[in-house]
């Protein structure tokens, strides 16, 4: 009776042992793909908070600006139509 392993045995130990260790790799790699997907979306969720508080400051000065210069386009027009207004009176 042999007790000793042959080499065809030891191989296959050996690859019963990749498989299970690759196994255990997908499974924590699956876990790991999981939690990125959350951080990823927080990540996403606080880029779009900051990007809201930087934004509507700047928006509002857009339309504050936009007033100012259209007020002052008024001006402007109605200024020079007094002048030529004036101008024909002399």
């Amino acid at each position: 009776m042999e007790t000793g392993l042959t080499i065809q045995e030891i191989i296959v130990y050996l690859k019963l042992l990749v498989a299970v260790l690759l196994l255990i790799v997908l499974y924590h790699a699956l876990f790991i793909a999981v939690d990125l997907r959350k951080i990823l979306r927080r990540i996403e969720g606080i880029t779009h908070e900051v990007e809201n508080m930087i934004m509507k400051p700047i928006n509002l000065a857009d339309h504050i600006l936009e007033g100012i210069v259209k007020y002052l386009e008024e001006q402007g027009v109605t200024e020079g139509k007094k002048k030529k207004s004036r101008s024909k009176k002399k």
